[in-house]
């Protein structure tokens, strides 16, 4: 089984079942937006939360093999035109030069790691329209020399 498969099957159950992520992720006590992203296929789950998931959804081994497998975190390079998507990749491409300035300035030469890493979405009430609140969290990993 593909990871495009298993994603169609996990996101099939889960409209079926009338879940949210939220629900899926309180269940598994883990976070909402890594397990939605393991469920895109973009993370591997240990055996215990790919068989926990498969529970919760019904679906079969072959799902919770596929949960498994480590994955390809590849992506199609053009420019999204999913709205959500492409303000993501606009935020990024105004201020990412500017996000590694402030970076490099407050802790020296280096990255934010997007492997010990976590996303945060939440939603902040404001009278003037709600508000998207996404915050990124990476350790930060200083460039070396040999």
């Amino acid at each position: 089984m593909t990871k495009e498969e298993m994603t169609d099957l996990i996101f099939s159950s889960k409209k079926a079942k009338g879940l949210t992520w939220e629900a899926i992720a309180n269940q598994l006590n883990l976070g909402q937006t890594w397990v939605t992203s393991a469920c895109f296929g973009m993370n591997s789950t240990s055996e215990e939360v790919a068989k926990d998931l498969c529970k919760i959804l019904e679906l079969g081994d072959d799902v919770c093999t596929a949960l498994q497998e480590f994955p390809h975190k590849a992506w199609d390079k053009t420019v999204p035109q999913d709205p959500v998507v492409y303000r993501l990749y606009e935020i990024v491409g105004v201020y990412g030069e500017t996000i590694k300035e402030t970076i490099a300035e407050k802790f020296g030469d280096g990255i934010m790691s997007a492997i010990d890493f976590s996303v945060g979405v939440d939603k902040q009430e404001d009278p003037k329209g709600d508000r998207v609140v996404i915050t990124l969290n990476g350790k930060f990993l200083r460039y070396t020399s040999w």
